[in-house]
């Protein structure tokens, strides 16, 4: 009996640190308004687990932080299409265990297995949505708005928006002049620098995080919007309409993943499958107002979602649509053209 009572007690203490090691703590290193308050608070209510919620302004940011951290800090990030790729490639990330995840089957397979991550090995998508073209009907027929290439038009002179992330605005014009979003042909990306050098006489304003208000407020009539800043911009104004240009536009997946160097990775996997739950992807959803991922969700959604063209698109919206994916050493080109188009070069 003795001896049994020192076996039990040994393996007790073997497992102490272990269990301490899993802590009931989450931190989780997100974009800003991208995971409802009441979500956060069910799934610590539901497990008992402490979300430490971190916030970024954009992919390169986070990336950043991320690397100089060496995957240490944080136990899930939510880096956008081919970032996952730039993460992975750089030993970032930890492989997803997807035996962790019942709720993994809620996704469609049209999301999943992209270039940037095959077979989903280190990310889960979490939202998705497109990078389309809105106008204000006040100063054009939206029926006649079909191209990327319309943005040109006198009409829309000195009012337009473009992002002031490069491979959207690079992205538009590669698809204006036919190309893939993805290039890594130098003349390709050189002739989208000069379609977009073409048009800034009528750029009012590069941006990236305030373009619904933008329209809104009609400082600007035309040009690049995320779906869900459109849709929250249209029930604003009822002159704001967006469009699915027919040369195709460039879609992007925000994915949910796990830092190499995550302390907490059982919960990171919980974590991961509760935001997988029909009703939560729902409520996300229904919260920032993009395109969910979860076929199962998407069956819930309220009316004016499910119906809406700019948050539920169609596979004729959608033709010609591309996922931007990495582009490899090619990123340096983007990255002198575009410096060299908000210089003025």
């Amino acid at each position: 009996m003795v001896g049994l009572a020192l076996a039990v007690l040994a393996a007790t203490l073997f497992a102490g640190p272990a269990v301490a090691a899993e802590e009931k703590v989450l931190h989780v290193y997100n974009w800003s308004e991208y995971v409802p308050q009441s979500v956060l608070d069910r799934f610590t209510k539901e497990t008992g687990i402490k979300v430490v919620y971190t916030t970024y302004e954009s992919n390169e940011a986070m990336y950043a932080k991320i690397k100089l951290l060496k995957g240490v800090g944080y136990d899930v990030v939510v880096p956008s299409t081919y970032f996952i790729s730039m993460m992975r490639d750089d030993g970032l990330l930890a492989k997803i265990d997807k035996s962790k995840l019942k709720n993994f089957k809620n996704l469609s397979p049209k999301v999943l297995n992209q270039p940037f991550d095959p077979g989903n090995e280190y990310s889960v998508p979490y939202m998705w949505g497109s990078s389309g073209l809105m106008v204000n009907k006040k100063v054009v027929d939206p029926a006649s708005i079909t191209s990327w290439n319309d943005l040109n038009r006198p009409e829309f002179s000195g009012k337009v928006i473009l992002s002031d992330d490069q491979r959207d605005s690079l992205g538009v014009a590669l698809k204006a002049l036919g190309y893939s979003v993805n290039s890594t042909n130098e003349a390709e990306i050189k002739a989208a620098y000069e379609w977009l050098k073409k048009l800034l006489p009528a750029v009012r304003v590069f941006d990236v995080t305030a373009s619904k208000q933008a329209f809104i407020s009609e400082e600007v009539a035309a040009g690049l919007i995320w779906n869900g800043d459109a849709y929250i911009a249209a029930g604003e104004n009822e002159n704001l309409v967006y469009v699915y240009p027919r040369e195709g536009v460039p879609l992007w997946v925000d994915s949910l993943a796990i830092p190499v160097g995550a302390k907490h990775k059982d919960n990171a996997h919980k974590f991961i499958d509760f935001l997988l739950r029909p009703d939560v992807a729902k409520e996300c959803v229904e919260e920032y107002n993009y395109s969910t991922p979860n076929v199962a969700a998407q069956k819930i959604l309220s009316p004016e979602l499910a119906k809406s063209r700019i948050t539920s698109p169609s596979d004729a919206d959608l033709k010609n649509a591309e996922f931007t994916n990495s582009v490899g050493n090619a990123l340096e080109i983007y990255e002198k053209y575009w410096e060299m188009l908000k210089t003025g070069s």
